[in-house]
């Protein structure tokens, strides 16, 4: 059995300039994971994570997660690989559907974030790989792309969502799971049954956010 990490996540709602102190204090508290949101239209999550990366030393650092209708799969791929080759070892690249309301906000709904999801998720697994990848999909075309600069270490790819189609696809494709918060233990045992259902294998990751209030 794996034994659980313990982290805390920097919910965009405070101030961008907030987030040096709470990423040097949770490295300072031994912490091993801090984790930081891409809620529109608030913070970059690519940015909170590099700053954050760069003030810290030994904290691992997790983006949860990238809405993919707002990224081109190259530019996130350009952009995660070029953080994973600065930082080895301590990225975890969360991707997901993104909240429907707000991608329509920006322009970007799609008919079927499933099969968005699916696209985006497989040409930037094999993007990060270092694989040349030539696709054209009903969301994400690449021709003939490959990084100049891949990781130089696998990147973990993680996959977010709540339905039971996304959790099945979260296990199919990614390294884990990033489920919403104010979840129960069962609510979290079950999201994590479908994810194995999906096809996840050993090693698969489960990452459930508690609400706590402190003072």
């Amino acid at each position: 059995m794996t034994t659980p990490r313990l982290g805390i996540a920097f919910v965009p709602t405070h101030a961008p300039e907030s987030l040096r102190r709470l990423a040097t204090t949770a490295e300072d508290a031994g912490l091993d994971d801090l984790w930081v949101w891409e809620d529109c239209f608030k913070q970059s999550g690519l940015a909170s994570a590099a700053a954050a990366l760069a003030w810290t030393e030994r904290v691992r650092v997790g983006i949860g997660l990238m809405p993919a209708p707002l990224r081109s799969t190259a530019i996130t791929a350009m952009e995660v690989a070029t953080l994973a080759r600065m930082f080895p070892g301590r990225l975890v690249a969360g991707v997901g559907h993104g909240v429907q309301e707000w991608v329509g906000q920006a322009g970007v709904r799609v008919a079927s974030p499933l099969t968005l999801l699916r696209e985006h998720a497989t040409a930037l697994r094999s993007l990060l790989a270092g694989e040349e990848i030539t696709t054209d999909g009903r969301y994400v075309t690449l021709d003939a792309v490959r990084l100049d600069w891949p990781p130089t270490e696998p990147v973990p790819l993680w996959l977010g969502g709540s339905g039971p189609r996304t959790l099945a696809l979260a296990g199919e494709l990614g390294d884990g799971l990033i489920l919403t918060n104010a979840l129960t233990p069962d609510d979290v045992r079950g999201a994590a049954a479908v994810a194995l259902e999906g096809g996840a294998g050993p090693g698969f990751d489960v990452h459930a956010t508690l609400i706590a209030a402190t003072g």
